[in-house]
């Protein structure tokens, strides 16, 4: 093995090899790019098809609350129903067919 390395040498060699990387640059590029795409393209696809777990499924469920109204609010709103006849209508016309627009 030479270990004999000329200090003076060095600046030309790493000349050399900057020149032979640029005179590539755009190959090396254009390779990282496909290569960052290709990656990104693997990892969406991993994601897309990842499904819940029963754990995970259990857990949102657990944090769904249900909305309560309290009774003041019920008998306010029959009460405002009563006193208007266009409200009256509306509420009969929700109730036969609530997806009806």
């Amino acid at each position: 093995m030479n270990s004999n390395i000329d200090i003076k040498q060095i600046p030309q060699t790493i000349k050399a090899l900057i020149k032979s990387f640029l005179k590539h640059a755009k190959l090396i590029f254009i390779v990282v790019v496909f290569l960052l795409a290709g990656f990104l393209i693997f990892e969406i696809n991993v994601l897309i098809n990842q499904a819940p777990t029963d754990e995970q499924i259990s857990a949102q469920s657990q944090t769904i609350k249900r909305p309560k109204i309290d009774q003041e609010t019920i008998n306010k709103v029959e009460q405002l129903e009563d006193h208007n006849v266009a409200v009256q209508a509306l509420f009969r016309q929700a109730g036969d067919n609530p997806f009806q627009d």
